[in-house]
């Protein structure tokens, strides 16, 4: 089954995501024509992402390898990238059959009405397999691992209940779609603890400038396609060793710095067609759940990320964040991660942030700063355990995508930086049945309390309906 379901997986998520996407468009009574263009536009729309990532991650690579050596940088963990995740994720007996256990748990959870989230961003499910692989190898426990993998969904899944109101609010033609999205929800608490602690500080809100307000403010300095330019100028001059090389490399720095524009220019139009290919397939699920479900207050159809990536401000503020975080991952004492293949995944920190930051660039780039440097932490602890999973998975199956060089720990910030796989993990690892205890009974008080608020607005909608409001 695992070797089946590897082979799946290999065919990665360009592949997947049209095929899972025009048979649900099908089975869910959209005409074949219409559902095969949807999960052609969504496969499109993963190439077209894939081919931008790997331009910056290409363009990046041999730039901030030289500062690394020119500047000795070089730490003790290894960054694998979200790739070593996702193939450490998958490749094990829990990624092998964490999509049918958790589309079963998300199935009874909307039965008993603990949620209204329809996930069925099933490529990224590999988040949660993720964390059930560590735990699995942690714990020589296949139980233990299918455990920290089923908390970690429902947790999910009631995050992405309760945040849904405030992201339909901040984005545009998100109606009905919710990001059901461990990496990306593990951010929230950050955004509301940070966002009402700054609200206090005296003068922040003088600096409430968002994406367009730095635009009419700095004019061109402002646009993202110029911070992209400047940016990748910048590390491209960084990573020379004298002034001589400086303008012998003057060329090679100047087209790095096209290029980083060029990725901060081509995200926000790809992410369109994610948009386009998902919202015809949205719109006739929730539809189908409804009927279904007469007696709810409406679904939510959970989503990837990816649609909502393209904001400015999170294109400027991940762009910030690379040169800022790559220092600080040097100077912290006690961190051993340096981000480097990891970078090109900073755009997913902040979908669900900016519908608590009204946008605002200072607030995001704190918050994100923040939990960045709290992940650099985290991904150091868990760096053991990611490399015991990394190294089980290349013995078996020869994937390069999980290859640890020799002397080195393996660690990525795509999840491993997450709250939610850190308390997960060690709730399991270190504290057993009662870390175990403590998990069962704060996911059953947040999916009772979830349920409670679902069935609220289900009365309240119901008493609308029936005043003719």
């Amino acid at each position: 089954m695992e070797k089946v379901f590897s082979y799946i997986i290999g065919l990665g998520a360009a592949v997947m995501m049209p095929v899972i996407f025009t048979i649900l468009g099908i089975c869910i009574g959209i005409k074949p024509g219409k559902a095969l263009g949807s999960g052609l536009k969504v496969g499109v729309g993963f190439v077209g992402l894939s081919v931008v990532t790997a331009l910056l991650t290409s363009s990046l690579g041999a730039p901030l390898a030289a500062m690394a050596d020119i500047y000795h940088l070089n730490l003790g963990i290894f960054d694998m990238g979200w790739p070593a995740a996702a193939a450490v994720a998958y490749n094990t007996t829990v990624g092998a059959f964490i999509i049918p256990v958790c589309l079963g748990i998300n199935i009874l959870l909307l039965l008993l009405r603990a949620t209204k989230t329809v996930n069925i961003d099933l490529w990224n499910y590999w988040h949660y397999a993720f964390i059930g692989a560590v735990v699995y190898f942690a714990t020589d426990s296949i139980w233990w691992g299918f455990f920290a993998a089923v908390i970690c969904f429902i947790i999910t899944l009631v995050m992405a209940d309760l945040t849904t109101k405030d992201f339909q609010a901040f984005y545009k033609d998100v109606d009905g779609i919710s990001i059901p999205q461990p990496f990306c929800q593990g951010f929230v608490p950050f955004a509301v603890v940070l966002g009402k602690a700054m609200d206090k500080i005296p003068g922040m809100d003088r600096l409430d400038i968002d994406a367009e307000g730095m635009k009419k403010k700095f004019g061109i300095l402002g646009e993202p396609l110029f911070l992209g330019v400047l940016v990748g100028c910048l590390i491209g001059g960084l990573s020379c060793r004298s002034w001589s090389e400086v303008v012998q490399s003057i060329p090679k720095i100047l087209g790095l710095g096209i290029k980083m524009g060029a990725v901060m220019e081509l995200i926000p139009r790809i992410t369109t067609l994610f948009i386009e290919g998902l919202k015809p397939i949205a719109e006739a699920t929730k539809s189908l759940v409804e009927r279904k479900f007469k007696h709810s207050a409406g679904f939510n159809i959970g989503m990837s990320p990816a649609l909502v990536i393209g904001h400015p401000t999170t294109l400027v503020v991940s762009l910030l964040l690379i040169p800022v975080i790559l220092f600080l991952s040097v100077i912290l004492p006690g961190n051993e991660f340096l981000p480097l293949a990891s970078l090109a995944g900073l755009f997913y920190l902040f979908p669900v942030v900016l519908p608590y930051t009204k946008g605002n660039v200072v607030k995001t780039f704190l918050i994100g700063l923040v939990a960045l440097v709290v992940g650099l932490y985290f991904v150091t602890d868990l760096a053991p355990f990611f490399t015991q999973a990394a190294q089980d998975v290349f013995a078996r199956t020869g994937d390069a995508a999980v290859q640890i060089p020799e002397g080195f720990l393996g660690g990525s910030l795509d999840f491993a930086s997450s709250i939610f796989s850190w308390i997960i993990f060690h709730c399991v690892h270190d504290l057993k049945i009662v870390g175990s205890a403590l998990l069962v009974i704060l996911t059953t008080v947040l999916a009772v309390i979830n349920r409670r608020r679902i069935i609220k607005e289900t009365l309240l909608m119901q008493a609308t309906k029936e005043n003719g409001i």
